[in-house]
């Protein structure tokens, strides 16, 4: 027996990260659910990019998907914020 619903898509988070360090990044990182992508900060004190994560179907209404932006410069230092997206129907 065939469904005649056709499959859910899966659906994205997607958004800019931005970071500033006077001493210079070295790289940051973006992590959506437990899909992590990183880039080289190139060692500027500025750094920007934007980000596209693709989120499994299936995921119930009000489900809390963790989102964490990392960035670390040239002397080691990290800094981490959590965060999050909220399925809705």
């Amino acid at each position: 027996m065939r469904s005649s619903n056709p499959p859910t898509p899966p659906d994205t988070v997607a958004g800019t990260v931005h970071a500033d360090d006077p001493d210079g990044l070295d790289s940051v990182w973006v992590s959506v659910d437990s899909v992590v992508a990183g880039q080289d900060g190139g060692f500027d004190r500025t750094f920007s990019s934007r980000f596209r994560f693709v989120i499994g179907a299936g995921k119930a209404a009000t489900t809390h998907i963790p989102v964490r932006v990392r960035a670390r410069d040239i002397a080691g230092f990290e800094v981490t914020r959590d965060s999050h997206v909220v399925v809705v129907p």
